[in-house]
């Protein structure tokens, strides 16, 4: 089981032809909307590459909430750790330009009233604890307690980028990060900042492993004295909104199936290729067979059977 801890938001989507600077306007011609939220979009992407997913947050009492749940439920996510407070479901204002670039502005509404005790008894041995960083830091720290207290595995993506405290980086059994998040907590950890440097550090400090990833560049982890550099599979860029929850989704799933880290990262990667093809965050989230059949052609062009 893999259970999510984290934020779910209804994402506004509009393309522009550039993304705008302070203080400017753009004109986009309409916008979209998505079920979003970097925990929600984590947790359907672990359930379509086929894990048995909980999702554990909290949403509003607002017309927002079932288009935040929709996607999740029809998937067969167990959403009874999802929380209704007074406060709005949180929403994300997305701008996506003709490069397929992204800027993002996210309004954490009922996110900021999510509560680890809402984990409750769903975590036990085995299981795995996915983090990110939509919601309050000092729950995020609560729920990695919860989870080492039963035996489970704690993986944390550090996003939105900063420093991560020490108290948690002691629980964590993985971390993934893109270069920018990288950057950050390799900062503010006393670490190198340069990706491969950082994710070395960071493992070798932690005894756990540690992938960033590339963007363009595909993926570099490492766990122990082991480092792989997984390259990017062959995609056509449409919108990149979902590709580092993509990655994350699948790659905890993978993990979860019992896959070592080299052949979790190809999974992750190739989903993150996949989720840039298709417009909206959890519309584009890739499922199992399709993944399988993108990881293959992966591993034909790195020269494996």
């Amino acid at each position: 089981m893999i259970v999510v801890f984290g934020s779910i938001n209804v994402d506004l989507v509009t393309a522009v032809d550039r993304l705008p600077g302070p203080g400017e306007t753009v004109k986009g011609p309409d916008y979209q909307t998505f079920p979003g939220g970097k925990g929600a979009n984590q947790a359907l992407a672990a359930r379509r590459a086929g894990a048995e997913v909980a999702m554990v947050g909290a949403v509003g009492r607002d017309g927002f909430a079932d288009t935040a749940l929709a996607l999740l439920k029809a998937d067969g996510v167990d959403l009874s750790g999802v929380s209704v407070v007074d406060a709005p479901t949180g929403i994300a204002m997305i701008a996506v330009d003709r490069r397929a670039e992204n800027q993002i502005i996210v309004a954490s509404g009922a996110n900021s009233r999510a509560d680890a005790a809402t984990l409750g008894r769903r975590l036990g041995a085995g299981d795995i604890l996915l983090l990110q960083f939509e919601v309050p830091e000092g729950e995020v720290l609560r729920a990695a307690e919860i989870a080492k207290s039963r035996g489970a595995r704690v993986i944390l993506n550090a996003a939105p980028a900063g420093p991560v405290d020490p108290s948690l980086i002691a629980l964590l059994d993985g971390l993934v990060v893109n270069e920018h998040e990288a950057a950050e907590v390799g900062a503010a950890a006393g670490l190198p900042t340069e990706p491969t440097a950082f994710a070395a550090a960071f493992a070798d400090a932690t005894g756990g492993f540690c992938v960033v990833t590339l963007g363009a560049e595909g993926a570099y982890a490492t766990v122990g004295s082991a480092a792989y550099r997984i390259p990017a599979a062959a995609a056509t860029v449409v919108d990149t909104t979902a590709a580092g929850d993509a990655f994350v989704g699948s790659f905890a799933a993978a993990l979860g199936r019992g896959l070592e880290l080299r052949d979790a990262v190809i999974e992750g990667v190739s989903a993150g290729s996949l989720a840039v093809e298709t417009t909206g965050a959890q519309p584009s989230l890739p499922r199992r067979a399709t993944i399988a059949e993108r990881a293959d052609k992966l591993r034909r062009s790195l020269g494996e059977a």
